[in-house]
C-alpha cells in the first residue's frame, strides 16, 4: 500500500530543507575561503600587476626574502609582541589574583575600568595614547608602542586568568599556608600551576592581538619602530604588490602549521600509557 500524500510532505519538506542548508553552507565557506585561496594561488604569479595570471613564479618569495624594510618590520613586530605579551601577562595575572583573593570597596568599577580597552574603538584609544604621551612628552618609538600594546592586552589575559579562578577551590590555598607555605609560596607553587592553561591561552591571546594590531600602532609608533602591519598598510596604499601575497600565504602556512602542531602535542598528552588511558588531575584540566 502507498503511504498517503499528506504523510509524505514532512519528509520531502524536511530534504528540502536539509539541502538548502547544505547550499548554504557551501557558500558560507566559499565566501570565507575562496579569496584566501586566490590570494595563495596569485602569490605564484609572474605578472608584476597581480591582476591576469601570466605564469607560474617563485620569484616573489625570493623578493621578500631579501626585502630589508619586510624583515625589519618583522623583527620589530615579534620584539614588541614578546615584550607586550610577557609585561600583558604578568600585569593580568597579577590584577586578577589581586581582585579575587582581596575585597575592594570599588571593585566592580576597576573591573568595569580594566574592561574598556577591549571594547573601545581602535583609533579612539590610539588618539587618547598619542595625546597622553604627547602631554608626558614622551618620544614616540617602541617605548610608546610597547605602552600602547600592554595597555589594550592586558584584560585579556586578566579576564581569561580570572575565569579560571572563578572555578579554583579556595581549600588548595589554605591547605598550602596551613602546611607552612608563605602567601607568595602559596601562589607561586600552587595557585598558578593551577591557573597555567588559562595564563598560557591568555598570553597567546595578547601575543596575536600584538603582532596583528595597526591602528593603535600607527599613532604610537615612532619613525624607528615600524611594524609589519604599518609596513604591509603602506605597501598597499601604493598600489597590488606581490610580495605582499606571498608574506600572507607564509603566514598562513605558519599558522596552520602551528595548529597542526598543538593538535599533535593534544594528541600525544590524551594517547595511552601501555595501553591504559591516562588520568589527569582535574584541577589541571
Amino acid at each position: 500500500m502507498h503511504a498517503p500524500a499528506a504523510s509524505r510532505r514532512p519528509v520531502s519538506g524536511i530534504k528540502l530543507m536539509n539541502r538548502s542548508l547544505g547550499v548554504w553552507t557551501v557558500l558560507v565557506f566559499a565566501f570565507l575561503y575562496l579569496p584566501i585561496i586566490v590570494l595563495i594561488a596569485y602569490s605564484f604569479n609572474s605578472s608584476r600587476l597581480n591582476l591576469v595570471w601570466e605564469g607560474f613564479t617563485m620569484k616573489w618569495y625570493a623578493a621578500l626574502a631579501g626585502h630589508a624594510p619586510i624583515i625589519r618590520a618583522l623583527k620589530n613586530t615579534l620584539y614588541i609582541g614578546a615584550l607586550a605579551t610577557v609585561f600583558s601577562v604578568l600585569i593580568g595575572t597579577a590584577g586578577a589574583w589581586l581582585l579575587y583573593r582581596y575585597r575592594y570597596r570599588f571593585a566592580r568599577s576597576i573591573q568595569a575600568l580594566i574592561c574598556v580597552p577591549m571594547i573601545m574603538p581602535e583609533i579612539v584609544m590610539g588618539i587618547s595614547l598619542l595625546i597622553f604621551f604627547t602631554v608626558l612628552k614622551m618620544e614616540l618609538g617602541f617605548t610608546t608602542v610597547v605602552i600602547s600594546h600592554v595597555t589594550f592586552c592586558f584584560p585579556f589575559v586578566l579576564v581569561a586568568v580570572q575565569a579560571r579562578l572563578d572555578g579554583l577551590d579556595p581549600a588548595l590555598e589554605e591547605a598550602a599556608l596551613d602546611l607552612g607555605a608563605t602567601p607568595l609560596q602559596a601562589f607561586w607553587l600552587v595557585i598558578v600551576p593551577c591557573l597555567w592553561p588559562a595564563i598560557l591561552s591568555g598570553g597567546l591571546m595578547a601575543f596575536t592581538l600584538s603582532i596583528d594590531e595597526l591602528i593603535i600602532t600607527f599613532f604610537t609608533r615612532g619613525p624607528t619602530s615600524p611594524t609589519l602591519p604599518t609596513v604591509v598598510f603602506g605597501m598597499v596604499k601604493k598600489g597590488l604588490d606581490p610580495m605582499i601575497n606571498a608574506l600572507s600565504t607564509v603566514f598562513l602556512v605558519t599558522t596552520i602549521a602551528f595548529v597542526l602542531f598543538s593538535e599533535y602535542l593534544r594528541r600525544l598528552a590524551a594517547a595511552p600509557v601501555n595501553g591504559q588511558p591516562k588520568i589527569t588531575s582535574p584541577h589541571r584540566s
